[in-house]
């Protein structure tokens, strides 16, 4: 799994499994052990008294398939809508044709809304609950004080429910947030340590090769020593292609890998993100390079656009390889090239492409980079 998937909120993130949240929010329904009663124990008789289980039935097992088809109290699943329309219809009915009890259906529904809905969809339907609540109640002619407490329930647990659920995305964001923060730190230590090794072992070695090179001039009688010392500078100079092989390959990340990051940046930073690629893929060159612009990019983002939505595109035809970056955001101001911008246009420059950034006429910024698929021209 990427690091962007894990901003999907399941249980490894600390939300509740499907068990641990039927088994939370089921223990509530013993509150329906009053309609059950009315039922026992001969308030509602008759054909009212089938109609009245069925109905509560219906209700129970809608009420359960609707927390159940949501992934988690963040995440929907494509039946928790359609499930949670019967479970109010069924709760509505209950309450005006039963009364009495029954009013504690709608309480019901609202916790359903509190983290299933958007939170001003929800309060709007927190509100149609407790005007349900109170109309069934005057109906059905029950007590005043009874129906103040039930639609005081609908109230406090609605905002309760909105409040938990918002609750836990912010939580959610911010451990992947942390995540995130701990990643970076990480890439930077490795980027410190690869410089430094590379300026001390870098020039150490090179040291040792020019000076290889001097001594096997002085030593041109000796053959034996000429040859020990051409042994040392055919040592030194594989050290020093190794090295830097090695600091190359740990200050470069594939372009995969900097879309799984750009993916857990934006969506951290509460931007939509949209990837689209086609083409064959990159060679490893172009990789590289694309995946330094896309870090690039999405920093300059998150940084400075106020965007609410990005998308990356990345397009290769065998000729040439194009990247783009567009935001709708509002912030910056026209842009004024960085270090990070400029560094990035030297080395697109150095593989003889292009590099455009800048705000568009309809709004929002983009980053555009084009280069020609000359692998050579871009090692």
């Amino acid at each position: 799994m990427s690091f962007a998937d894990r901003i999907s909120f399941g249980e490894a993130d600390g939300t509740p499994s499907r068990k641990r949240r039927l088994l939370g929010i089921s223990v509530g329904l013993v509150y329906l052990v009053f309609p059950i009663t009315e039922i026992v124990m001969g308030v509602v008789t008759g054909t009212r008294a089938i109609w009245a289980g069925v109905v509560l039935l219906a209700f129970v097992a809608s009420f359960l398939s609707t927390v159940l088809s949501a992934k988690s109290f963040l995440e929907r699943g494509p039946w928790t809508y359609p499930l949670l329309g019967v479970t109010t219809v069924l709760g509505v009915v209950g309450a005006l044709v039963f009364g009495g009890s029954w009013l504690s259906l709608p309480v019901y529904t609202v916790v359903l809304y509190g983290f299933t809905l958007p939170a001003a969809w929800a309060l709007w339907a927190i509100l149609a609950n407790l005007v349900v609540v109170i109309g069934a109640g005057i109906i059905n002619g029950n007590d005043l004080g009874g129906i103040l407490v039930l639609a005081l329930q609908v109230v406090t647990l609605g905002v309760l429910f909105i409040s938990v659920r918002n609750s836990r995305a912010l939580t959610v964001k911010l451990r992947v947030a942390q995540d995130e923060v701990a990643r970076l730190a990480a890439t930077e230590e490795r980027l410190r340590i690869s410089r430094d090794l590379h300026d001390l072992l870098g020039h150490s070695l090179s040291l040792i090769v020019l000076k290889s090179e001097l001594a096997g001039r002085l030593a041109e009688q000796s053959p034996q020593v000429r040859k020990e010392i051409e042994d040392i500078e055919s040592v030194a100079r594989k050290a020093l292609v190794e090295v830097r092989e090695a600091v190359t390959g740990w200050r470069q990340r594939s372009l995969p890998e900097e879309i799984d990051s750009a993916r857990a940046v934006l969506r951290a930073a509460g931007v939509r993100e949209q990837v689209r690629i086609s083409g064959t893929p990159l060679p490893a060159p172009l990789d590289g390079l694309f995946g330094w612009a896309v870090r690039e990019g999405t920093t300059n983002v998150v940084r400075h656009a106020r965007a609410t939505s990005c998308e990356i595109k990345v397009t290769f035809d065998g000729g040439h390889a194009t990247l783009e970056i567009m935001d709708n955001g509002s912030g910056g101001g026209a842009y004024e090239l960085g270090s990070g911008l400029r560094g990035l246009g030297e080395r697109v420059a150095d593989a003889g492409g292009t590099v455009a950034a800048g705000p568009e006429a309809g709004g929002g910024h983009r980053l555009r980079v084009r280069v020609p698929a000359r692998v050579e021209a871009c090692a």
